[in-house]
């Protein structure tokens, strides 16, 4: 088989079911969904398909990765948008031939970076992927000069966080499509070309049980009958959304309904018959109406001078609230003092200069 007649190309719409058979049927882990930032490619020889390949959204929590990059925790989420998993490599059969992987790989890094970008927006930087050792030995990505970052611990993610017994460790490979990767994921400040939407930051589980504990002698403002959760667990609950780059009642709420049970438990949510319940959208939205603005100030004051990562530069910025006008007539205007790293709001200051 001659090399140079490979073509890598995305695939169709119309050849997506396709490419899902082929895939369910000679890929020994199945087909993946389509879910989110994905792309798929087809291998073809003078229009013959011979292999299909995937990239995908990236782990969420990778030691071996993480520990590569040196990126800092808090930043990590905000900066997943620009690393993307190998998630499919399927050769199909009858098409087994020496150097045809390695070619396909080198095809498809000199097109993903365009393609990425067209596709969502957005630049890629870093390309990750496992290998299973029981199965290979990660010939391929070594002779693509891929950088084997080390090993998994074999925990897997389930719909109510993550196994409960480790299984089979995966080798983990990283492949730098930008010479100065780890210096873009892990410098304090990314810059503007990377961002994607307000900046966000990933909590721990210790950030997350210790938010309800600093909102527990805030005065509840709703009437004792009919209380469901306390205020306490529906501020953390809000305060970790927009920590995490919600904004709006309605985000709020969407991302507490995509907590885990191990999280919402964490939060000190409300347990009903085996299950952990989040506050509803109408009850986050009464309670950040009506709470005193004072007292939760002070508390995320308190929550921050204990778990917020220190700030070497401030940034101050100044904004007029939309409609916020007081009895005298004049407009409110807020100035606030931005930790440039964190992302942290340190003092926020009101204003009514003019009418």
């Amino acid at each position: 088989m001659n090399l140079k007649e490979i073509v890598v190309r995305p695939v169709r719409p119309a050849e997506e079911a396709h490419y899902q058979m082929l895939m369910q049927k000679h890929h020994y882990l199945g087909a993946l969904p389509k879910i989110g930032e994905t792309l798929w490619y087809v291998v073809c020889r003078h229009d013959q398909w011979i292999a299909l390949v995937s990239f995908s959204a990236p782990a969420l929590k990778c030691a071996a990765r993480d520990r590569w990059i040196g990126w800092d925790f808090r930043h990590q989420y905000d900066r997943l948008h620009l690393v993307t998993n190998n998630s499919r490599f399927l050769i199909l059969p009858d098409y087994h031939v020496p150097n045809l992987a390695s070619r396909i790989l080198s095809l498809c890094q000199r097109r993903l970076l365009s393609d990425w970008q067209e596709s969502f927006g957005h630049p890629v930087v870093l390309l990750e992927t496992f290998v299973d050792p029981q199965r290979f030995h990660g010939t391929v990505y070594k002779a693509s000069n891929w950088i084997y970052a080390g090993d998994t611990k074999g925990f897997s993610r389930t719909r109510t966080g993550y196994s409960a017994k480790a299984q089979s460790p995966k080798m983990v490979f990283v492949k730098a499509l930008q010479p100065n990767a780890q210096f873009i994921l892990s410098q304090p400040i990314l810059p503007p070309l990377y961002r994607k939407g307000d900046p966000k930051i990933m909590l721990k589980a210790e950030q997350m049980l210790s938010l309800p504990y600093f909102f527990t002698h805030i005065p509840d403002p709703r009437r004792a009958q009919g209380r469901r959760h306390p205020i306490s667990t529906v501020l953390a609950v809000a305060t970790g959304a927009i920590l995490c780059g919600m904004r709006g009642y309605q985000a709020i709420s969407d991302w507490a309904n995509g907590l885990s049970q191990k999280a919402r438990e964490r939060f000190n949510c409300r347990r009903e018959k085996g299950r952990f319940i989040v506050p509803s959208l109408s009850i986050i939205r009464d309670v950040l109406i009506r709470v005193n603005p004072v007292d939760l100030d002070s508390a995320l004051q308190r929550w921050n001078q204990a778990y917020a990562k220190e700030d070497q530069s401030l940034a101050i910025d100044g904004k007029t609230m939309r409609s916020a006008i007081d009895e005298e007539g004049y407009q409110t205007h807020i100035m606030s003092a931005v930790g440039h790293e964190s992302k942290i709001a340190y003092t926020q200051k009101k204003s009514a200069p003019c009418p």
